[in-house]
């Protein structure tokens, strides 16, 4: 089997990699009581990293999402999947600082809503505090609930 050259901008994902300690802000429509927690790990030679989130709490579903590089077109791609049965596809960008996620297009389900997420990574990089975002319209935004990653 040929094992494909990994793609440098894979790298820069190494920030992610370990596990974290999820919080919710109190702002949240879902309070989450327990300790809720995310591994981030690379997959297949390096080629994808996988995140396996799990909520110790039924209001909140736990998840897996594989983030793959787009050669073609010079980006990030989440794939989400969640115990709810959701599937949902994310347009990802990492600047090594910035994160964010933009669902703006049907995917596996219809758009009944845009959602965006932008984290920023503490300069130490063992923090990273978010905002998600929910739109009807794709251009006016209200906030969801803040999310915060706590390096473990």
């Amino acid at each position: 089997m040929n094992q494909g050259a990994r793609n440098p901008a894979l790298k820069r994902l190494d920030a992610f990699i370990g596990e974290w300690r999820m919080e919710v802000g109190l702002s949240s429509p879902l309070p989450v009581e327990g300790r809720a927690r995310s591994i981030f790990e690379w997959v297949l030679d390096g080629q994808f990293l996988i995140q396996r989130s799990e909520v110790p709490d039924h209001k909140a579903p736990n998840s897996i999402a594989i983030v793959a590089y787009d050669r073609n077109r010079e980006r990030y791609r989440q794939h989400y999947f969640d115990s709810r049965g959701v599937v949902r596809l994310y347009a990802m960008t990492f600047d090594g600082s910035i994160w964010t996620l933009l669902r703006n297009a049907p995917d596996f389900t219809p758009l009944d809503f845009f959602q965006r997420f932008t984290g920023t990574f503490s300069d130490d990089g063992n923090i990273i505090r978010g905002t998600w975002e929910t739109s009807s319209d794709g251009s006016s935004w209200v906030r969801d609930f803040d999310l915060t990653y706590s390096r473990v």
